[in-house]
C-alpha cells in the first residue's frame, strides 16, 4: 500500500503530472470509471436480493463541513481515497503488456491505480456484513470489466481490474479517522486501469485484446 495512504495523506505523488498529461479530463474519467464499477455492482445487487432501488451509491461519508452528508444511510458507500500513476514502461516494456495490441496513436494511454474504497453504512450491522461480503464475492468472480463482458463501458477506459489492498490495523486506523473517525465495515480496492484521451480513442491502431484477471499482475 502506498505510504501515502498510511499516513493519512491522500494526496498521490504523481497527481500534478497525470493531470498535464490529460488535461481537463482525467477527472471525468476517474468518475466515469467509478460509476461504471458502481453500476455493475448495483445490477448483482439488485438479482441477488430482488432489490427495487440501488444500494450502491458514489458519495463521501461526510461533507467539507464536516456533516454528514445526506442520503448515504442505509447504502453501500463507494468512494476514491487515493490516485497514482503507474510506471509500466521500464516494468512491461510498454504498454503491450497491458492489453493493447498495438497502442494509441498519438498520446500513449495513462495507466492509473484508483485507491476505491467500499463502505457498508446501514444501522443494520448484519445488512453491513450481508453487502459487503455480496460484493466481495461479486468482484471476485469478476475481477475484471472490460468492454467484452461490460460493453456499456466507456470507450476512452480500456478496462478495470480490482484487486483488494490489503491494509494493516494500525493504517486501517489511520485512514478512516482522515475519512471520518467513525469505521464503517468496508473493503480497500485497488483498481488498476487504461485511460485514453478522447482524441485519441478513434486512433486504437487494434481492439483491446481479450481480457483475463492476471493482465494486470
Amino acid at each position: 500500500m502506498p505510504t501515502e495512504l498510511a499516513s493519512g495523506n491522500l494526496k498521490s505523488v504523481d497527481w500534478f503530472s497525470a493531470w498535464m498529461a490529460y488535461p481537463g479530463e482525467l477527472s471525468l474519467l476517474i468518475r466515469s470509471a467509478i460509476s461504471h464499477i458502481r453500476n455493475q455492482l448495483n445490477q448483482h445487487l439488485r438479482n441477488s436480493f430482488e432489490l427495487s432501488e440501488d444500494v450502491a451509491i458514489m458519495s463521501n461519508i461526510l461533507e467539507q463541513d464536516g456533516t454528514v452528508v445526506n442520503g448515504v444511510s442505509n447504502k453501500l458507500l463507494l468512494f476514491l481515497v487515493n490516485v497514482e500513476k503507474e510506471d509500466v514502461g521500464a516494468r512491461s516494456g510498454g504498454s503491450s503488456g497491458f492489453g493493447l495490441d498495438r497502442g494509441v496513436v498519438g498520446r500513449p494511454p495513462l495507466f492509473l491505480n484508483l485507491y476505491l474504497m467500499v463502505a457498508a453504512n446501514f444501522t443494520d450491522y448484519t445488512e453491513s456484513l450481508k453487502f459487503l461480503s455480496n460484493t466481495v464475492s461479486f468482484f471476485q468472480r469478476n475481477p475484471v470489466l472490460d468492454h467484452q463482458n461490460t460493453p456499456d463501458m466507456d470507450r476512452r477506459i480500456t478496462k478495470l481490474a480490482l484487486d483488494i489492498e490489503n491494509m494493516k490495523l494500525q493504517d486501517l486506523s489511520t485512514l478512516w479517522g482522515a475519512l471520518s473517525g467513525r469505521y464503517l465495515p468496508s473493503i480497500l480496492y485497488k483498481v488498476r486501469t487504461i485511460m485514453v484521451d478522447s482524441d485519441d480513442v478513434g486512433g486504437l491502431a487494434d481492439t483491446v485484446r481479450r481480457a483475463a484477471p492476471s493482465v494486470f499482475r
